[in-house]
């Protein structure tokens, strides 16, 4: 093999974390953060991970609003550490969302994307990211100083900790395996999710 073809072999995607325990790890302490959470898989892996909670908006029917709703909680609640955990079919619904979050830099704010390169609901078909389009490098164009690719065990502290820290938005890119998330019973009413998010956020507030 030539040293063209070993170079182009490291640097290929690498879709092998679990994410029912990588999800866990690179979020470390749930309850430091605000969620807003996409579609299906993140739903359920933040869900899971919170015991459906009521400080995790966990989103369903809206593909493509996750990151441009944590981005104006950022903007509101500039106090309060903002994650949006989302995929990559859902950002990828609405990519030019990252453009104006690099404009307006909330500190606050974090993005988790989870790329398993699939669309998980709708029968696993490939997504474009399994197909050479790369989120981080989209992040980077878009003006997202803060970024980092989290593909094997060994990374996933530095992502944590750029999910964590900073003093301007920051975007990790996970990529898993395409396997389901953990199998949870959450509220699938968006309106009554939007109530009890409301309801806990002025609660803590008051």
């Amino acid at each position: 093999m030539s040293n063209s073809s070993n170079v182009a072999k490291a640097m290929s995607p690498q879709y092998i974390l679990d994410r029912r325990e990588a999800v866990p790890q690179i979020i470390g302490d749930h309850t430091d953060f605000l969620f807003v959470c996409g579609l299906a898989g993140t739903s359920k892996d933040i869900a899971a991970l919170t015991n459906d909670a009521d400080h995790a908006f966990t989103m369903a029917g809206v593909m493509g609003g996750a990151v441009s709703v944590g981005l104006g909680l950022a903007l509101a609640q500039p106090h309060k550490r903002v994650l949006v955990a989302t995929g990559d079919g859902e950002l990828l619904m609405n990519i030019g969302c990252l453009a104006t979050v690099a404009v307006m830099n909330p500190p606050n704010l974090s993005i988790l994307c989870v790329d398993n390169g699939h669309y998980g609901e709708t029968g696993y078909q490939k997504s474009h990211t399994s197909l050479g389009v790369d989120l981080m490098q989209m992040a980077v164009g878009a003006g997202i100083v803060r970024t980092r690719t989290v593909q094997d065990a060994e990374a996933i502290a530095d992502g944590a900790s750029v999910l964590r820290e900073g003093n301007g938005s920051s975007f990790v890119l996970m990529r898993v395996a395409p396997t389901d998330s953990k199998s949870i019973k959450r509220n699938m009413n968006g309106d009554a999710c939007r109530v009890r998010f409301r309801k806990n956020l002025l609660d803590v507030n008051t």
